[in-house]
């Protein structure tokens, strides 16, 4: 079976709606085009895809009326889930066609050459491919979370079509998902974490394990602000984004699990950590661990404890006016002026 890039768009032509139905979800047929917002399945009408074939051209042809651009239906394939190679849109186009896998032709000399499945590069360019999360199934999800504070969340993106593979014998699915850059001390990506969601934003997709990192990530963290001398420190990004709409001004680092808190780097000038604890044996054994070293480095460590599970129950449960109560009353004096007020 051909993988040649006309054999492949040629047959994806032959089921065009179907293909703008799974990867185009955001629109809608009228007459004979398939119209949606953009080609990165944004909903509007800017752009039309051609589901027949006519005097006007071929189908599975689109073009962007607001943009110009213009492709078929592998650069929707490609662009929808952010691909790179051609190989990986050619087994995404296979995997739709129900197509066998064929042994890949050799890459041309320009072409990059694959990332190792995990690794940081791979979570860079994984990073790279997505993009900001206003207006997107990310920004729903965390409202729905009662995270409405999104200012400064620019290392959070949105994907809107990211491979999930339940484990190596599954096939692999796509859903949207939300792509949190890892980055070290000094703000340099090591990782990635994604947090595949529902289309509707109305929670995590329904899949086994909704949350995966890849990339370099001991000592490494999710951050929000870069911090000097004052710090808090958690496991969830829900969590620290929480916490944060009641610390607006306060450096946050989510480290994403218990084990990877307890093994979080300090700072050269840090002289203040706050921990977020998470109520449950996990959370408290990661926190001592992690207060114990910072009094080791000199560096003075301060509990922040949730009413209920974490900060994030706090917030859905009790409201941003409770929580900031119940954090005020914990944090050093000094530090309320500093980071509370927004």
């Amino acid at each position: 079976m051909s993988g040649k890039p006309h054999d492949l768009a040629c047959r994806l032509a032959g089921q065009a709606e179907a293909v703008c139905r799974h990867y185009l979800s955001a629109g809608h047929r009228e007459g004979r085009y398939w119209l949606v917002g953009d080609v990165r399945n944004t909903p509007g009408r800017s752009l039309f895809v051609r589901l027949d074939e006519s005097p006007k051209g071929p189908a599975g042809k689109w073009t962007d009326a607001s943009t110009s651009e213009h492709g078929d239906l592998l650069d929707v394939i490609r662009l929808s889930c952010g691909l790179v190679d051609f190989t990986d849109v050619a087994d995404e186009a296979r995997s739709f066609l129900s197509l066998s896998h064929e042994a890949p032709e050799a890459s041309p000399k320009h072409r990059a050459p694959p990332a190792p499945s995990g690794s940081r590069e791979a979570a860079r360019r994984l990073f790279a491919m997505a993009r900001p999360i206003a207006g997107t199934v990310v920004e729903t999800y965390l409202r729905n979370r009662g995270i409405t504070a999104l200012p400064g969340t620019g290392n959070l993106r949105f994907h809107p079509c990211c491979y999930y593979r339940p484990d190596e014998h599954s096939p692999t699915e796509t859903w949207p998902a939300m792509i949190a850059a890892v980055t070290d001390l000094d703000g340099h990506l090591t990782g990635a974490h994604r947090t595949w969601l529902d289309p509707s934003g109305n929670g995590k997709a329904p899949i086994a394990t909704p949350r995966r990192a890849m990339g370099q990530l001991l000592g490494h963290a999710v951050r929000f602000g870069m911090a000097r001398d004052i710090l808090a420190a958690g496991e969830g990004i829900e969590t620290m984004l929480s916490l944060r709409g009641a610390l607006p001004r306060l450096p946050m680092a989510a480290a994403l699990s218990s084990a990877h808190l307890s093994a979080l780097l300090f700072g050269p000038d840090l002289r203040r950590l706050y921990v977020a604890r998470d109520d449950d044996p996990a959370g408290d054994a990661a926190q001592a661990i992690l207060i114990e070293r910072a009094m080791g480095a000199g560096i003075e460590a301060i509990t922040l404890s949730p009413t209920l599970g974490d900060f994030n129950d706090d917030l859905r449960h009790l409201g941003i006016i409770a929580l900031r109560a119940a954090v005020r009353v914990q944090i050093a004096p000094e530090d309320v002026t500093r980071f509370m007020i927004a």
